[in-house]
């Protein structure tokens, strides 16, 4: 055998043993680790047979740290965040919903007292109504959790009280899949959530998120119930600012009388009149002061405790509008390059495999392989060379000849 493949042949030899001794010492850990979450079981109780039956062959998905410090509704420019949860095809599909689930949507809003619209955006917004659940095995992602990087105390929690859904029988435990942080179901409940919040909407004495929407429904209205929605109230406004406007004083937290924000000279930017009353609201600038603006109240604050992000909460409270008859912003995102609905991001998908990028699934969803083409072409068109995918490489794509021509 020549030197150069016998050097080859002993680096990969010893790739390979360095990869099972990690391996080795990742199946060690992690078996430490089970036994001290076993030890503390028993005080949240969790009996010790219901833990080794529940854990029997656990094993550690390592993958979900990658996500740790990836949340795009904290990442992603505002115009981008927004452009993909509230497009014209989340709209049409949660009309739909709302048609469809009229007798269960009708059901929860009066029981707690909360408009089927904001229910329906949160359902589109974290599941795409059902599409998007996750595939990832709860036990296995929260037990990663409660073991490695940062933050296991909280992810500890979560993986005790996944552990008491499956001792209640509620949901099947081969049906107890959901995201990488363990959210799961219609309405994405953390396990911690769903036993304190959830509810049965359906009257089949369960509280099952995954395989009934009414269940799903009722309990995301009983979620924002108890955190303070108000019934009648609006979320918010969007409202246009004078151009002399002092932008310190915005902040979601620092509520003022409207009669306050009247003083200032805002006014809402539909023309309807601004009502110089008592009731609190705060002032939002998600992209600072020439950008969308926003007074926002109680029932905003409620859909925040949902996921706390000003972002997410934005997303919720606009699409709602949207399903109510909203036209949408009227102010305009300070960008000369918007963000993509999802079937523009697969047209631009599309438009990038017939460029011989190896995007796989035309999905509309930013993945890697997807951005390193957007990369790659915006080099090629003299772009700045990143990977966000917006309007101008969309347009560029549409009518530049490819490097192949």
């Amino acid at each position: 055998m020549p030197i150069i493949r016998r050097f080859c042949a002993a680096i990969f030899l010893l790739a390979a043993a360095a990869g099972a001794a990690q391996a080795a010492t990742d199946d060690t850990r992690f078996g430490a680790c089970l036994s001290s979450l076993r030890n503390e079981a028993a005080g949240k109780g969790i009996s010790a047979g219901t833990f080794d039956n529940l854990t029997r062959g656990l094993s550690p998905d390592l993958s979900v740290l990658e996500f740790l410090d990836y949340q795009p509704e904290f990442r992603a420019p505002i115009w981008d965040y927004l452009a993909s949860l509230v497009d014209e095809e989340r709209v049409t599909d949660g009309l739909a919903m709302r048609e469809k689930w009229a007798s269960a949507l009708t059901d929860a809003a009066q029981r707690y007292q909360v408009d089927p619209e904001t229910v329906i955006a949160i359902w589109g917004v974290e599941s795409n109504y059902g599409r998007n659940f996750g595939k990832r095995p709860l036990l296995t992602s929260l037990g990663t959790l409660s073991c490695y990087g940062r933050r296991q105390a909280y992810f500890r929690g979560e993986f005790f009280s996944t552990l008491k859904i499956l001792a209640s029988g509620d949901i099947a435990p081969e049906r107890l899949v959901g995201s990488w942080a363990g959210a799961f179901g219609h309405t994405q409940f953390m396990p911690s959530t769903f036993l304190r919040l959830a509810v049965d909407g359906d009257g089949d004495g369960k509280r099952d998120l995954i395989d009934s929407v009414p269940d799903a429904l009722a309990s995301t209205a009983h979620f924002l119930r108890r955190a303070g929605w108000r019934k009648g109230e609006p979320w918010g406004y969007e409202v246009i600012l004078p151009a002399s406007f002092d932008s310190s004083l915005n902040g979601r937290r620092n509520k003022r009388p409207l009669a306050y924000w009247v003083s200032q000279g805002l006014r809402r930017a539909d023309g309807q009149p601004l009502a110089a009353t008592e009731a609190g609201a705060g002032l939002l600038l998600p992209a600072g002061r020439h950008g969308p603006a926003f007074l926002v109240f109680a029932n905003f604050d409620a859909i925040y405790g949902y996921n706390a992000a000003e972002s997410y909460a934005l997303a919720i409270a606009l699409l709602a509008d949207r399903l109510k008859g909203s036209k949408g912003l009227l102010s305009a995102w300070p960008t000369d390059d918007p963000g993509l609905s999802r079937q523009e991001r697969r047209e631009l998908q599309t438009l990038l495999a017939a460029r011989g990028h190896p995007i796989g699934e035309i999905d509309g969803m930013i993945g890697a392989n997807l951005r390193q083409a957007i990369e790659a072409e915006k080099k090629r068109l003299g772009l700045p060379a990143d990977g966000r995918a917006g309007q101008k490489l969309l347009r560029l794509l549409r009518t530049a000849p490819s490097a192949k021509n």
